[in-house]
């Protein structure tokens, strides 16, 4: 028997796109626990992962994940540049919520030798950096999933206004159960279930990424910009279209 042709890539993400825009529709207004608990064991049962940076706000994510399902896949990008607080919170975190599968991923030995031999790449090309850090590394990451979720939110940078909490990503779904949610519902589910704030919030760090590329958040600016300050640059690029042309590359 003949095999069953393969649907073009272009086809699939089409198709992909289309799903996404009738899940928005139809899921999208739901509380983010809903919204996490339909896709978790209904839509992409089986299928799907949590990606979180262990950041200023990661507990409300993951405390939502454990409430629906602590087994689900939580993966975690090592880049090497971490605070220390950061790798600390995330262990605590993962105790204080029982998750049970966290996917520690870290950049491919052989490239960083290559491209970053002297670990000092950050200062001459951040974008290199975070393409050999963060981007390849997620699309390793999430490769054997069909969704996965994150802890974006509108409110982050004006560059997320307008963000969906059902999007296209490739052949693969991204999901933002926390799109519509203001600073003031952060901060109250945080004190409602007691959660552990990360250490380095306390210091005026508002989005936590890597030391190097990591500042304190003056007043009136908005969470992210501590992130690359000083540059144009506004994301690491595992939101952007480097990640969507790495999950559709014939090699993973």
């Amino acid at each position: 028997m003949l095999a069953k042709p393969r649907q073009p890539e272009a086809g699939i993400e089409a198709q992909v796109l289309a799903e996404a825009a009738a899940l928005d529709a139809l899921y999208g207004n739901l509380t983010p626990v809903e919204i996490i608990a339909r896709a978790a064991t209904e839509r992409f049962a089986g299928e799907i992962a949590a990606v979180s940076s262990f950041g200023a706000d990661s507990a409300v994510l993951l405390h939502m994940i454990a409430e629906v399902d602590r087994k689900l896949p939580v993966i975690f990008l090592d880049t090497g540049k971490h605070f220390g607080e950061t790798l600390d919170y995330r262990d605590a975190l993962a105790a204080d919520f029982g998750l049970t599968d966290i996917r520690v991923i870290t950049p491919d030995e052989a490239a960083l030798a290559r491209i970053d031999p002297t670990g000092n790449l950050h200062q001459t090309s951040t974008d290199a950096c975070c393409d050999v850090r963060k981007v390849e590394p997620m699309a390793r990451g999430v490769e054997p999933f069909r969704a996965w979720f994150t802890g974006r939110k509108r409110f982050q940078a004006a560059t997320r206004a307008a963000l969906p909490v059902f999007e296209q990503v490739g052949p693969r779904f991204r999901i933002n159960p926390l799109a519509r949610w203001t600073t003031s519902d952060l901060a109250d589910y945080m004190r409602k279930h007691a959660l552990r704030e990360n250490p380095l919030v306390a210091y005026g760090y508002l989005s936590i990424g890597c030391f190097p590329c990591t500042q304190i958040v003056k007043p009136g600016e908005d969470a992210r910009s501590g992130r690359w300050a000083g540059q144009a640059k506004t994301e690491c690029g595992i939101h952007l279209s480097g990640l969507e042309q790495s999950l559709t590359d014939a090699s993973l």
